[in-house]
């Protein structure tokens, strides 16, 4: 995936100009593709993954198509790690603007597939890792003016991804309940469901081969996937003056997926289960 070029963009080319934004999870796939879009737009960002050599590179490759950025390491279950590299970012860059919390984990399990260590890790790394995000960033969170941004899954209850809705649930009340606590300090906090993107390591877990993409795709109205520019655009609205009246906005950018509910997954674990029987 190459770094947009401010040109053909939707937004003009300063739009995030001397602004600095603390990405989790900014190694790759979607979470790459806001820190690229928001470098593209003037801002200097900070990729924080627990592979340290993974989110240098990410930094690095920003910093080749022109852009200011610095990779950074810490496991976001770990508090005294992620108070570590954000003052590692602060003294190289200065105080944020923004905060994106996108670190996540998943796998596809029924309920009863789960090990009890398997759905504490999607938690902790979702749930747990956005509050250790924003917790470690908050002191250096520019107020007023601030905006913290997560990254949600689904809206509905979706078979196969207990531990992820379960956890992502709490994302959003999170979310929420940050944008009532803090809206009087000047800081706007939303969050952005998205659908089936393409090219990143999630998607490629639920749909890890064509017939199952194609099933994928019947669950859009769009009928296709989107690109995880489709996600950075909406991070670029939401983080951005344009948003300066909207706060607490759990945001699906998934083509319509989530208008229809869990049904049309539910159709999907229906004939994965025959298929499974009568194999």
């Amino acid at each position: 995936m190459t770094q947009p070029h401010p040109a053909s963009s939707t937004f003009r080319p300063d739009l995030l100009a001397g602004k600095h934004a603390l990405i989790t999870g900014g190694g790759s796939g979607i979470n790459l593709g806001i820190a690229q879009s928001f470098a593209a737009h003037g801002c200097a960002v900070t990729i924080l993954g627990r592979n340290l050599e993974k989110a240098q590179n990410a930094a690095q490759g920003i910093v080749e198509a022109g852009g200011r950025a610095l990779g950074v390491s810490a496991d976001v279950r770990d508090f005294a790690a992620m108070q570590a590299a954000v003052a590692q970012a602060v003294a190289e860059q200065g105080d944020f603007d923004i905060v994106l919390a996108g670190a996540a984990g998943n796998f596809p399990a029924p309920v009863d597939g789960i090990s009890p260590n398997g759905f504490k890790t999607v938690v902790e790394i979702d749930l747990i890792g956005t509050y250790h995000t924003v917790k470690a960033a908050a002191p250096h969170l520019k107020t007023p003016g601030g905006n913290v941004l997560s990254i949600s899954a689904y809206g509905v209850p979706v078979p196969m991804q207990a531990h992820v809705v379960a956890a992502k649930a709490g994302v959003d009340a999170l979310t929420q309940t940050l944008a009532i606590e803090w809206g009087l300090r000047g800081v706007r906090v939303n969050a952005i469901i998205p659908g089936p993107i393409d090219g990143t390591e999630g998607m490629a877990r639920l749909a890890p081969d064509e017939k199952t993409r194609q099933q994928f795709t019947r669950t859009v109205p769009l009928g296709r996937f989107g690109v995880p520019q489709d996600i950075a655009n909406a991070a670029l609205f939401l983080v951005s003056d344009a948003a300066s009246y909207v706060t607490g906005v759990i945001l699906p950018v998934d083509g319509g997926q989530n208008m229809l509910g869990g049904a049309p997954q539910y159709q999907m674990y229906l004939a994965s289960q025959a298929a499974n029987k009568s194999g």
